[in-house]
């Protein structure tokens, strides 16, 4: 199927590995002409590598999405550069300080909010004046089924996920009257190289085999690729009529987390 993304512009976040990464060569695979932004400078050659070298145009942008500022230095500078925005994709995320509330600091809280939502709302923030202008100006804001069915620890996380998929659902109200549409894509566990869950398999492999058997109908994990799919489709123009949604990608995972 052809997504209708020839020549349009797309920024990821956290887009240098996991599902940043599978999203970002699908949608070079599609056409599309893309900026991705992450801390590691590495990542981000490798990754910008690998989409040139299948003849995709990339722009590599090193940021700390940490600071909500750097969320719109990147826009801007994706907008400087190929002259507007049409698809921004929100990735970047991820959980810090203890997972434990009795172990767990007011600055854990609030830089993990700050990573999650602060960065994905700086970005929209930023982007809506381009967004506006493209005929298929949309956004995706990438949180997980933990926002929505929460494990016994890392409250915080959860906490952030279900902050950006209600984010998401108002903006889209918010933002409908100029044309732009605004989603959430929750992944469930997903396993790809370097990745936490990778880590958990080898570490723990009769949980971890345990946990795919009893919490999978498919028993076994999602792939970024799964997701990478359901995310290029949703910010295409084939996905129009899609707006204010949370799209759960967890093929029928029943709990969040063992670990």
């Amino acid at each position: 199927m052809d997504l209708g993304l020839k020549g349009k512009i797309a920024l990821i976040t956290g887009g240098s590995r996991g599902i940043g990464k599978a999203t970002a060569l699908l949608l070079a695979g599609e056409g599309a002409r893309l900026a991705i932004a992450a801390r590691g400078a590495e990542t981000l050659a490798a990754t910008a590598a690998e989409i040139r070298a299948a003849g995709g145009e990339v722009l590599t942008i090193q940021a700390d999405f940490r600071d909500p500022a750097e969320s719109a230095r990147a826009v801007a500078e994706t907008v400087a550069t190929y002259g507007g925005l049409d698809i921004l994709i929100a990735n970047a995320g991820g959980s810090f300080g203890e997972r434990e509330l009795a172990n767990s600091s007011d600055a854990d809280w609030d830089e993990t909010f700050r990573f999650n939502v602060g960065h994905a709302i700086a970005a929209l923030r930023e982007a809506t004046p381009a967004l506006t202008r493209s005929d298929i100006g949309n956004a995706v804001f990438v949180a997980s089924i933990s926002g929505r069915a929460p494990a016994a620890r890392g409250a915080q996380y959860a906490a952030a996920k279900a902050g950006l998929i209600h984010a998401a659902r108002s903006l889209a109200w918010e933002l409908g009257s100029h044309g732009i549409r605004v989603n959430a894509v929750s992944p469930g566990s997903t396993i790809f190289p370097g990745g936490g869950w990778e880590k958990t398999r080898t570490e723990r492999p009769e949980d971890f085999a345990k946990f795919e058997a009893e919490d999978f109908p498919a028993k076994r994990l999602s792939t970024v690729q799964e997701i990478a799919d359901a995310i290029a489709f949703v910010v295409s123009p084939r996905a129009a009529g899609i707006n204010a949604a949370d799209i759960q990608v967890d093929g029928g995972q029943r709990r969040p987390s063992i670990r």
